[in-house]
């Protein structure tokens, strides 16, 4: 049991270490996007810095990496220990997208990669913490406030529907929202809010960027 959970933890880790926006960066413009912008190894940045389509190449690679995170250690759990397996490989696939060995340890700060997480859990916590990140965004503009919102919205609810499945709510209809599950959102989420840290700074003075759908590239630095 416990090596197949070593094994999960490392597939989750080099899965999520596997940068999209370095990699495009290099690869499609030639230079390394934690260099431009934000500094940031994101979707965001890719976007302010090469246009909405790179950013939205990096959303859905980012996003891939940890679906397929969920299915390689779903099956490797079977059906004893896949839920386990998928709690270990979804954690270590945001640290390792935070911080990739294969790029120094300079990554994203795992929006992306949560939003699969939340699809982990269930499909209703997903489409629960994009509710609230459109409507934060169309308030503020701001992508940082719209994610930390969806971090703390995926606590929320998954806690929340944790406790109607413990208490029979639904028959069954909560029943995916184990421990396991409510381990894996509350550790992301909290993962990710700190991952914020600086943009929370940023926010408390008045100062953190908005964001604008452009097509163009910004040339200068956000």
């Amino acid at each position: 049991m416990f090596p197949l959970y070593i094994l999960c933890a490392i597939i989750g880790y080099l899965l999520g270490s596997i940068s999209v926006s370095v990699i495009l960066s290099k690869l499609v413009f030639k230079e390394d996007v934690r260099k431009k912008g934000s500094g940031n190894a994101g979707a965001t940045n890719m976007a302010r810095v090469y246009g909405m389509k790179g950013g939205l190449l990096v959303l859905l690679g980012d996003f891939s990496k940890a679906m397929l995170t969920w299915l390689i250690t779903y099956l490797i759990g079977g059906a004893s220990y896949s839920q386990t397996c998928v709690m270990i490989g979804g954690i270590t696939c945001v640290l390792g997208h935070a911080f990739p060995v294969f790029f120094n340890f300079r990554g994203g700060k795992g929006v992306s990669v949560g939003a699969a997480i939340a699809l982990m859990v269930d499909w209703k916590a997903l489409l629960f913490i994009v509710i609230i990140f459109i409507v934060v965004f169309a308030i503020t503009k701001i992508v940082s406030i719209s994610s930390i919102s969806g971090a703390f919205g995926l606590i929320f609810i998954t806690v929340l529907f944790y406790v109607f499945n413990n208490l029979g709510v639904g028959n069954g209809y909560f029943a995916s929202f184990n421990w396991q599950m409510l381990v894996l959102a509350v550790t992301v989420s909290i993962i990710t809010v700190w991952l914020h840290r600086a943009n929370i700074v940023r926010l408390l003075k008045g100062e953190e960027k908005k964001f604008s759908f452009s097509k163009k590239p910004v040339e200068k630095n956000v």
